[in-house]
């Protein structure tokens, strides 16, 4: 039996899918509400929230291994005390519990935020740590603090894989997390930033993360990365899939600290969360390049999806799915 935290969100859902596709028995833990995608006598749904001590060990009851996918991704800075909780105290409970009931192995979903992203001058490997002077985001800190829980459970005795991918592109719920840039360019949003940062394929983050679970390695994270694409770029390419005009205004430093700030205030006023936060701001601007040879190295028969294609598959499914409602 294979336990997967966080199976609602775009990650989750494409590892519970490979999953059973291999014939797999797996339990996917969901907080409020039940996955709606899969209809499987191989999946067991079972409602915990990563808080619950007592709910998570229950949902490792008979478990071998465990995927730890479940997390909380903000930028707005008054939403600090929930990411902390979840990405660092959940993680801890995840850890707690897999060491309670014998779980054999974990692999857990961090983030390159967690490296500290904010490096201008130098390409970010996996030893690379999260540091004030690195960092530009409560959520980096929190999924860093959270890493350092998974490394005390190895500590303790736990076989335990740290993956810390880039942003994923795939077919997900485009309202939310990274496919957000999806929508973004299908409604046109006419600002583009001259940022640079790694992106992969939802499906490749999983077949790396399964691999990593089968093979024998254990106490070591790895960068999940395809490609170091502009956003220009990335959204030109979404753009030309979607058949929508490209974003054609560059976005300046001057110009996204103006738009954040006006954003906290109207924030402030509507309780909604901003669209740009100063945080996303900096991380847009950045130059940030991934390595991505160490994943490649222990994985050697691993290869990654063009980005082109990825954009093209998710840009038509996406239309399928518009075209079905």
């Amino acid at each position: 039996m294979i336990l997967v935290t966080g199976g609602s969100g775009l990650l989750g859902g494409e590892l519970i899918k490979q999953l059973l596709s291999q014939g797999s028995e797996v339990r996917a833990t969901y907080n409020k509400t039940p996955l709606p995608d899969f209809h499987s006598n191989q999946l067991e749904q079972f409602q915990c929230n990563i808080l619950d001590t007592t709910g998570l060990e229950e949902a490792m009851h008979g478990v071998d291994q465990v995927y730890h996918c479940a997390g909380f991704v903000n930028f707005n800075p008054s939403r600090k005390r929930k990411l902390f909780k979840i990405n660092v105290e959940g993680t801890a409970n995840v850890v707690n519990a897999a060491l309670t009931t014998g779980v054999k192995k974990m692999v857990h979903v961090s983030s390159v935020a967690a490296l500290g992203r904010i490096r201008e001058n130098e390409p970010i490997n996996e030893s690379m740590h999260w540091t004030e002077e690195t960092n530009n985001s409560n959520y980096g800190q929190s999924k860093y603090l959270g890493e350092l829980e998974v490394w005390r459970g190895i500590g303790e005795g736990l076989d335990a894989v740290i993956v810390n991918p880039v942003i994923i592109l795939g077919n997900g719920d485009w309202n939310t997390g990274s496919s957000q840039i999806f929508k973004s360019v299908y409604d046109e949003f006419p600002w583009y930033t001259e940022g640079t940062t790694g992106f992969a394929d939802a499906g490749d983050v999983v077949k790396a993360m399964i691999s990593l679970m089968k093979s024998d390695v254990t106490g070591e994270r790895f960068i999940v990365s395809a490609e170091n694409r502009s956003y220009r770029e990335v959204f030109n390419l979404i753009a030309h899939a979607f058949g929508k005009k490209q974003p054609h205004k560059k976005v300046t430093p001057f110009i996204a600290s103006l738009v954040w700030r006006l954003e906290a205030i109207k924030s402030r006023l509507t309780g909604k969360n901003p669209l740009i936060t100063k945080e996303t701001a900096i991380t847009a601007l950045a130059h940030a390049h991934f390595e991505n040879g160490k994943l490649l190295k222990f994985l050697p028969d691993f290869h990654y999806r063009r980005i082109e294609d990825t954009i093209e598959d998710t840009c038509a499914r996406m239309l399928l799915r518009l075209n079905n409602h």
